[in-house]
């Protein structure tokens, strides 16, 4: 399996977001678990902008999709 085109960091920096390692793990751990019905746009932590490019980067499976799919996994899973 090949690594995602971007890191968790560089999504979490694409999001306006700290992007280092204990903030990543902080973020995951004060918003799970994330309920499975509940897409990950849809999540009520994000702003509207951070919404909108969630759902259009999934929607068009862009090279953010993969890892946008993984902080969904981490996020269900605390």
């Amino acid at each position: 399996m090949e690594p995602p085109v971007h890191p968790l960091s560089a999504l979490f920096a694409q999001l306006g977001l700290p992007s280092d390692v204990a903030s990543i793990d902080a973020f995951i751990a004060s918003h799970s678990p994330l309920a499975n019905d509940i897409p990950i746009a849809a999540a009520p932590f994000w702003s509207p902008t951070q919404a909108a490019f969630l759902r259009e980067e999934l929607a068009e499976d862009a090279d953010w999709a993969e890892v946008i799919d993984e902080l969904s996994a981490r996020l269900r899973h605390g």
